[in-house]
């Protein structure tokens, strides 16, 4: 339900959730910010904001999660702070995942910078998904540097984010991995073919939907009808 949507919370109720984030139990830490998802953005933020620095690395991360669901001016700045400055790489990596949730252009130029300069793949791979829920079309470069990395994770966030952006410049490169022998990267670019609408994807789609592994010819044959439902394929 978009928070927009959701009704008004006691604030009774929003007290009780803000006295359960100061318990000392994590454990209870994180009941309370699930329960969030209930609460309108303009106060589940500042609620989420008193524990994103949690020692508690579980903790952390839900609430850096929670950043890219509620969302208010205050959201991107601080994941934006927490991408570049955070200590602990798995934290960085769960904020670049939730920037691209916020689907926030401003955020760009940083999950560019984390995806050349962060040590840690798990960041960069963050990164270049992000850079695909963005959607922006200036992603085109670094997604396609992306292919050439030697992690097959990488490979794969790139060629999804590929289609995500739905630059057709990008055909002939991920087209290079329909004979791949991760099942995982022929799935993600059976999915990533269905939102670049081509007489090459056409064939690439029809090559791969009698993929022997059953998730890739399904996602092949899926694109194919989303394809031809858009009248891309007349």
């Amino acid at each position: 339900m978009p928070a927009s949507a959701l009704d008004p919370v006691n604030p009774a109720r929003l007290q009780q959730i803000a006295q359960q984030l100061r318990s000392q139990r994590p454990a209870d830490r994180m009941v309370a910010l699930a329960h969030l998802r209930e609460v309108p953005d303009e106060d589940a933020v500042p609620l989420i904001l008193q524990v994103v620095d949690d020692e508690n690395l579980q903790v952390r991360s839900f609430a850096v999660f929670a950043l890219g669901v509620k969302q208010t001016e205050a959201s991107l700045p601080k994941l934006l702070e927490i991408l570049t400055q955070d200590p602990d790489y798995g934290i960085r990596a769960d904020a670049a995942g939730a920037l691209g949730y916020l689907e926030d252009p401003r955020a760009f130029e940083a999950l560019v910078r984390a995806f050349y300069e962060d040590v840690e793949w798990l960041v960069r791979f963050s990164a270049a998904v992000a850079l695909g829920n963005l959607k922006d079309p200036r992603a085109y470069e670094v997604l396609v540097r992306a292919l050439d990395a030697p992690e097959v994770l990488l490979q794969q966030a790139a060629i999804a984010a590929l289609g995500e952006v739905g630059d057709l410049r990008a055909l002939d490169r991920i087209l290079e991995f329909a004979q791949s022998e991760d099942w995982l990267v022929r799935q993600r670019l059976a999915q990533a073919l269905g939102n670049l609408p081509s007489a090459k994807s056409l064939s690439a789609l029809n090559y791969l939907s009698k993929d022997p592994h059953d998730s890739v010819a399904a996602a092949a044959l899926d694109s194919l009808r989303r394809l031809q439902n858009k009248g891309s394929l007349d």
